[in-house]
């Protein structure tokens, strides 16, 4: 990720200029063990090309998290993961054990896995940060645990490994790395990311590319751009990304995200125009990695079921990974796994609120695992989706007071097979929780520092009966856009704000008051008081 950095728009002007990668020839590679690069593309073992579509994941910072993060990226539909390590130098040493332990947990869950070694972050500008040679010590001390496994895994030798100083320095010290791992017998596919905290905006990867990638004896090196506030422009990304495609040199963006410390990048121009060339992205990141004016983590919490905006837009939309991810056939039979679980259970209800519920089912079986089950809402008109969690339960909120629901759950693999369809469960909420109208009032207080703020929300019940169960609505007046929220669940689109209750603040009494808060990136000038807020369908007034 890139944290720092400065002075990027220095050669913004120049990016759709004159300079141009040199075409390099197609090199082709003889019965390759593993991934490869041929005729500029990433190959598999199986010789298909590989459109990686994944996530990034810090496991060096939070260990604890991995072994269901991976399980719950595998339920987004990614085909790969990119797993964030550590030499030491900077954060705690990602040991040989680890690390076979990592690849096992990808192989697992039929994901790609990218391992990166992040202390070379900003080397020459970032005090803590080591230099290349340092990381390819690493790679060299944990070679045992990557023999063999050169169809599962590629080496991201080194994150971002130049700051905004000494970058000139990358292209000698990109060839000496590839040379030293390839001397010490690796035959992986090897990733090298661009200077400039990863975002090359000197060129010194683009113009330098094809003397890197000739300069590997086994001619698999694949380029990696990181696109955050240097490209904000369809323009920019089209121009850099295109450069390599003519010159048949591979190239991914290896992160990406929403709104960011340095700008806010052209997400939708990255993912449509990698869409549009066959190349790879992995977003950053699932989870742990928001905060200020950033706007990273995909999932809220590493909760899967709290999808934020920028994970609803990197997994469900416009060439989302749901829609493009296609699994590697090296994870067996040729097109991968076709044996769909069993059916999960008939759920039953519990907790049954005017708002909300509670849902549990028997577990499903499956040949290799099950890594996702996807509640849907059954009606006479068909199905629509409720939420997709990866237990065997699930939290129900947001439901209309006296009303009938049809409830019933599919369960997933991690190829993707999805189940028959379980016994369906009807569900009557209570009426406890309409609002009649005048009966709420909302208290907004600002915390405005121009380009982000945070929001503090307290909703009064002015009714004689108690709310259980609450949904919230607003609209931003401004360009504002949620990066995390606290005692509730949020969602947004477009300007339109949905907030709900936790399961511990569902109830408001007679009398009584629930409070929330957010942070939200905006800009300078706009923020102000939304006209209107509704709570269960009923309109309250503001004060």
């Amino acid at each position: 990720m890139n944290r720092r950095l400065t002075g990027a728009a220095v050669a913004l002007a120049a990016l759709v200029g004159s300079m141009l990668v040199t075409t390099q020839p197609g090199y082709a590679v003889d019965a390759a063990p593993g991934f490869h690069v041929t005729d500029g593309r990433l190959q598999d073992a199986n010789n298909q090309d590989v459109v990686l579509r994944g996530i990034n994941h810090a496991h060096t910072w939070y260990p604890t998290r991995t072994t269901k993060a991976l399980q719950d990226i595998k339920a987004t539909g990614a085909n790969s993961v990119r797993v964030v390590l550590s030499t030491g130098d900077q954060w705690t040493r990602t040991t040989a054990a680890e690390v076979a332990d990592l690849i096992a947990q990808c192989r697992a869950n039929r994901l790609l896995c990218v391992l990166e070694a992040h202390d070379t972050t900003g080397y020459g500008e970032q005090s803590a940060a080591v230099s290349l040679s340092r990381a390819v010590d690493y790679w060299i001390a944990v070679q045992d645990a990557l023999k063999g496994q050169e169809k599962y895994v590629i080496l991201n030798i080194g994150n971002e490994p130049f700051g905004n100083t000494g970058y000139s320095a990358w292209t000698a010290d990109t060839k000496a790395a590839v040379q030293r791992l390839r001397t010490a017998g690796f035959t992986h596919t090897l990733m090298v990311d661009a200077p400039n905290w990863g975002q090359d905006w000197s060129f010194t990867m683009r113009d330098n590319a094809a003397g890197v990638f000739a300069a590997d004896p086994q001619h698999n090196t694949v380029f990696s751009i990181h696109m955050y506030g240097v490209f904000d422009t369809a323009a920019e990304v089209d121009d850099y990304l295109n450069r390599f495609v003519t010159a048949k040199l591979p190239i991914v963006v290896g992160e990406f995200g929403s709104n960011h410390s340095d700008g806010n990048p052209d997400e939708d121009a990255i993912m449509a125009t990698t869409q549009r060339l066959g190349l790879g992205y992995l977003g950053w990141s699932w989870s742990g990695n928001s905060g200020g004016v950033e706007y990273l983590d995909m999932a809220t919490g590493f909760d899967a079921t709290r999808l934020t905006p920028w994970g609803q837009r990197l997994i469900d939309g416009a060439n989302g990974i749901r829609a493009t991810a296609k699994e590697s056939g090296v994870f067996g039979g040729g097109g991968g796994d076709t044996q769909a679980p069993t059916a999960p259970g008939t759920p039953t209800a519990g907790s049954v609120t005017s708002g909300g519920a509670r849902l549990t089912w028997t577990a499903a079986t499956d040949n290799t695992a099950v890594t996702a089950y996807d509640v849907v809402r059954v009606t006479t008109a068909g199905e629509s989706a409720v939420t997709t969690v990866t237990g065997t339960g699930a939290d129900l909120t947001g439901l209309t007071a006296s009303t009938r629901y049809d409830f019933a759950v599919y369960a997933r693999d991690a190829a993707g097979n999805r189940s028959p369809r379980s016994g369906i469960v009807t569900v009557t909420t209570g009426s406890g929780g309409t609002t009649p109208a005048g009966a709420c009032s909302v208290s907004y207080r600002l915390s405005d520092w121009g380009s982000s703020f945070n929001g503090d929300v307290t909703i009064r019940n002015l009714a004689t009966t108690a709310v259980n169960g609450w949904a919230l609505d607003f609209a931003f007046p401004g360009p504002q856009r949620l990066t995390s929220v606290w005692n509730a669940k949020g969602t947004q689109s477009g300007a339109d704000v949905h907030a709900t209750n936790e399961s511990w603040n569902q109830g408001i009494p007679a009398g009584g008051s629930v409070n929330f808060g957010f942070s939200a990136s905006s800009v300078a000038g706009t923020n102000g008081i939304p006209a209107t807020f509704v709570l269960n369908g009923a309109t309250c007034s503001i004060g």
